[in-house]
Order: C-alpha cells, then structure tokens, then sequence
C-alpha cells in the first residue's frame, strides 16, 4: 500500500512555493508616487486653512525666485549703464535705455527657465509678445523717473543718475512682477499641473530604466 522497493513509504512531493504575483511595470508604478502626492495635496487642501497656506507658500517661493532673477538683472542693468556712460558720450538717459534693453533680454532667459518654467508654454508667440509690451512700459517707467530727475530737477551727477537709475528700476519692477506672473507667464490650470508632473516622472523613470539597462 504505497510501498517503494525498499519496504518504505514513498514520501510525498514537497509542496511548491507559491510564486509572488508579478509587480507590475511601467505607468502604473511610475504613477504610484505622483499619486501619493496628489492624495497629500487634496488632504492638506482640505485641511483648515490648507488652501491659504498652499498659496502663500507658493507666492513665497514665486517672489523668492522672482528676487533672484530681478537682482541678477538688476546688476547687468547698472553695469551696463556705467559702462556705456564710461565709454560713449550718450547722455544718461540714452545710456539707460541700452542697459535697461539688456537686462530685458537678460530678464526673459532667467524667468522663462527658471522663475516661470512650470507656467504654460503652449503659446511662446503670444508669451513673447506680451513679455515685449510689459516690458517697453517698464521701461518707460524705469527711465522716466531717471529723465525727470536729470531733466527735471538737474540732478545729473553720476551718483545721482545711478540713485535714480535705482528707484525707477524699483518702481518698475512692481510692475513687472504683477504684469508678468498675470498676463505674461500663465498658470497652468490644475489638472494640467499634474499631468505635466506626471509626464516628467514618467520620462525620468523610463531615462533611468535604460540607463540600468545599459550596464
């Protein structure tokens, strides 16, 4: 009765292990991590002033990123100014207009890929046109406080060009920054927000995917 040759039982087959189900690849492991955040996002959203805090937080961080581009802009503007001013017999408020020209094109660069580079990037025509537009008014407005004092009220020394030069740099950054962040560079709406981080998760995952495939 179920006996081998030898007179013994023979013994019954091990049991097999039982497989771990295969953990699925791709986007929906990519996604696991956006989802998460998004579940964080809606839970703090939620929470009693959630909402607020979110948005002071990213204003902060906006006007912080704002700052560091402005003040980079703000020193090619006077060192060109100087140094225009030092080099050529334009008067001031020529020399002005040049440097604040420079710090324009200097300006665009630091907010489109570094300030504004989560905004909406669908229409750079549009974008482009209307970053030129805020920017000649703030233009105006920087140089007019300079034309003013040195026309005005013969203020003309060099370092009262370079105060006033300061102040209408001043003033016309308020505008900038309201008109920029409003018409210029976009919010993205929500749902495209999140799509767009997802799109960049997936690609860095996938570049990362290769690239250990590779070794």
């Amino acid at each position: 009765m179920g006996r081998g040759s030898s007179g013994h039982r023979s013994a019954p087959p091990a049991p097999q292990k039982a497989r771990a189900p295969h953990k699925a690849q791709g986007p929906r492991k990519a996604a696991a991590p956006q989802q998460a955040r998004d579940a964080r996002q809606a839970q703090a959203d939620r929470a009693p002033g959630g909402a607020v805090r979110q948005r002071v937080g990213r204003l902060w961080r906006e006007l912080v990123k704002f700052g560091a581009v402005g003040g980079a802009g703000l020193l090619v503007n006077l060192l060109v100014f100087n140094l225009v001013r030092h080099v050529t017999d334009l008067q001031v408020v020529r020399a002005s207009v040049i440097a604040t020209i420079v710090s324009i094109v200097f300006n665009y660069v630091g907010f489109r890929y570094f300030t504004y580079r989560d905004r909406d990037k669908s229409g750079r025509t549009r974008e482009l046109t209307l970053f030129l537009l805020f920017s000649a008014a703030g233009l105006v407005i920087e140089n007019g406080v300079l034309y003013l004092a040195t026309y005005g009220f013969g203020w003309d020394s060099p370092l009262q060009s370079n105060v006033f030069k300061f102040l209408g740099i001043g003033i016309a950054t308020l505008f900038r920054f309201w008109s920029y962040r409003t018409w210029v560079f976009r919010a993205l709406p929500r749902g495209q927000a999140v799509a767009g981080d997802a799109e960049t998760f997936l690609r860095a995952e996938s570049k990362r995917a290769r690239a250990k495939a590779a070794r």
